[in-house]
């Protein structure tokens, strides 16, 4: 049997995260309107919050015609600049769900992009989708991102703070344990995985949990999901709703409605990813022998910015 090391916690400390589940209407001024009321209820709620997350595509409707139409230049757009200010004036993270992001530099190139955002207003980290909502479910849902988007090339690993490592996808890259294992493994030691993401009424049930809860006990780490909330009355594309986060043990412990717009709560515990490692550690008995190693080899494209 292959003993462990002496365990320790990839989270320096226990860390306090808010997920807020809204609804994105066509009027994004509106849309940044509510951003900013419902970081500051989140706040005024627990002031002792370290980290807020939003959802994907929250300042703009979730669909292919309107990408371009929504898009904004990363840094000086105007949704860029309001989540660094609300990040600055409340002394947190954001995790700022992801936009419509142009590239002029890329040849106008449109990006389905997160950025997250230090206690300082700085952006800390920027990840691109990589993999692209390409799919056709008989009877069910046809979507397909890559008639306006191009996908990212690089998994996105940061430092958050004196907390530790963290791992940074949206949506559909959950389905790709890759990003995951690069994020978990030595030498990027994450504590979690955020994904902001829109799953459907389709997808939503078939997979949002069961997925979540995989690459979290894939890698004994925490998986943080955050989702729009529903909009039945707005027509258009329908989220799944169920923003979540699972434990390193594959527990929910914090989950949301369906269609309210709503603050979940939930707190990180240091000790919980080097308790479940000792008793189940599979984090280290990999058997590169066997099927090698893509992240120890240096072959996986890692950005933090």
């Amino acid at each position: 049997m292959t003993v462990p090391p002496v365990l320790k916690s990839p989270l320096s400390k226990s860390l306090k995260i808010a997920l807020i589940q809204l609804k994105a209407g066509a009027d994004k001024a509106a849309n940044l309107t509510k951003v900013t009321k419902f970081v500051e209820e989140a706040v005024t709620k627990s002031p002792t919050l370290d980290l807020v997350m939003l959802p994907e595509c929250f300042n703009s409707p979730y669909a292919v015609s309107e990408f371009r139409n929504y898009a904004e230049l990363i840094p000086t757009g105007e949704t860029t600049t309001l989540l660094s200010s609300l990040a600055k004036k409340h002394g947190i993270f954001i995790v700022g769900g992801s936009i419509p992001e142009i590239a002029p530099e890329e040849g106008n190139k449109i990006f389905n992009t997160s950025l997250t955002f230090s206690p300082e207003g700085e952006i800390i980290a920027k990840h691109r989708k990589v993999h692209l909502f390409d799919i056709d479910i008989p009877n069910g849902i046809t979507f397909q991102e890559s008639l306006t988007l191009t996908g990212g090339d690089k998994a996105t690993v940061f430092k958050l703070g004196e907390f530790g490592n963290v791992g940074l996808g949206i949506c559909y890259d959950i389905r790709f344990p890759e990003l995951a294992s690069i994020a978990s493994r030595s030498p990027y030691s994450s504590f979690a995985m955020f994904y902001p993401g829109a799953f459907n009424t389709t997808t939503g049930p078939m997979h949002w949990h069961l997925l979540a809860r995989a690459r979290a006990v894939d890698n004994e780490m925490y998986v943080v999901l955050c989702s729009p909330a529903r909009d039945v009355e707005g027509g258009g594309y329908q989220a799944y709703g169920h923003s979540l986060v699972v434990d390193p043990s594959g527990k929910v412990i914090a989950e949301a409605g369906e269609e309210e717009e709503e603050i979940i709560y939930a707190e990180l515990d240091k000790d919980a990813i080097p308790k479940v490692r000792d008793g189940i550690p599979v984090h280290y008995q990999r058997r590169f022998d066997v099927y090698g190693d893509f992240v120890g080899e240096g072959k996986a494209k890692v950005s933090d910015k």
